[in-house]
């Protein structure tokens, strides 16, 4: 991935000054170590036994902390690949891998899908994240005045760790919507009435894409311009272009902003097995459910 050279010195943001703060210090993500010892050591006082951290989230593994993390206090950062995230549902093998969306890349789609002419205010919509994991995009999304946001995520693990991360988000007063986390298969889950909009950030192959549509045409079947899709890294793209009844709003690149591509280049460079690469962008696309008649883009 080529970041470019600007022409002129620019000016830090704050989240870069604490992602450079992160990677000059020579032990990463060990701030406050004292008082996570005494609380380690309270709790094995207790004879509790701290769980075990999936893989990829370990210094070792090539963790490191995204700046987002570094400026609100919570925990989304990691990749973990989908042979990991093992719950012992049916669906497991058709996990990707979990990894936080880029904060500009989202609030670019929520911007992008809200020109597209909703058949209802922003407060009127439930928002659902499929795949939410640890949760980042649930609480960007809680920035938003929508009637309600959830999250939904098969892995027991990451799901845990979501929910704490909405009580930190709460707590803060950062919500302007209220926020909850649902562990269970993306199949599974049923929309409320009202306008909905659907978010993915690639987490699941064709086969889980495709029971999802399915299942969408029914629920939706009597609720024209009711469910609009806002899908991020859109590998399966081909999926919903063969399921009648939706229409694609857009198709293309959103670009990260400098400093969350800076981000997403050290923390997936750093990866000791180099699976994933990183771009400066990400293939997305928006579809609006129209029913049978609706017209694919």
């Amino acid at each position: 991935m080529c970041l470019g050279a600007p022409s002129e010195v620019i000016r830090l943001t704050r989240r870069e000054e604490l992602f450079r703060a992160a990677l000059a210090a020579a032990a990463p993500a060990c701030a406050k170590v004292q008082t996570v010892n005494e609380n380690r050591q309270a709790k094995a006082a207790k004879g509790e036994k701290r769980p075990r951290l999936l893989p990829g989230l370990k210094v070792g593994e090539g963790f490191m902390r995204h700046p987002f993390d570094l400026e609100f206090g919570v925990r989304t950062s990691g990749l973990i690949a989908g042979r990991h995230l093992k719950s012992g549902h049916r669906h497991d093998r058709y996990n990707t891998a979990y990894y936080g969306i880029a904060p500009s890349v989202f609030q670019a789609m929520v911007a992008r899908w809200r020109r597209c002419k909703a058949v209802a205010p922003l407060d009127q919509y439930t928002f659902v994240d499929l795949g939410a994991g640890m949760g980042r995009a649930v609480l960007l999304a809680a920035g938003f005045p929508y009637r309600a946001v959830v999250g939904v995520e098969l892995n027991p693990t990451l799901a845990r760790i979501a929910r704490k991360n909405l009580a930190r988000w709460r707590a803060a007063g950062r919500a302007q919507a209220p926020m909850r986390m649902l562990c269970r298969d993306a199949t599974e889950y049923r929309f409320p009435a009202g306008p909905c909009v659907a978010f993915l950030f690639n987490p699941f192959g064709a086969p889980v894409l495709r029971r999802l549509v399915k299942a969408w045409s029914k629920e939706f079947a009597g609720r024209p311009g009711q469910l609009d899709l806002l899908y991020v890294n859109n590998e399966q793209e081909s999926v919903l272009q063969r399921q009648a009844g939706f229409a694609r709003l857009f198709l293309g690149e959103v670009r990260r902003s400098r400093e969350d591509a800076m981000a997403d280049r050290k923390i997936l460079t750093n990866q000791p097995e180099g699976e994933y690469a990183a771009a400066n962008w990400e293939d997305c696309s928006i579809h609006r459910w129209m029913g049978e008649a609706g017209v694919r883009g």
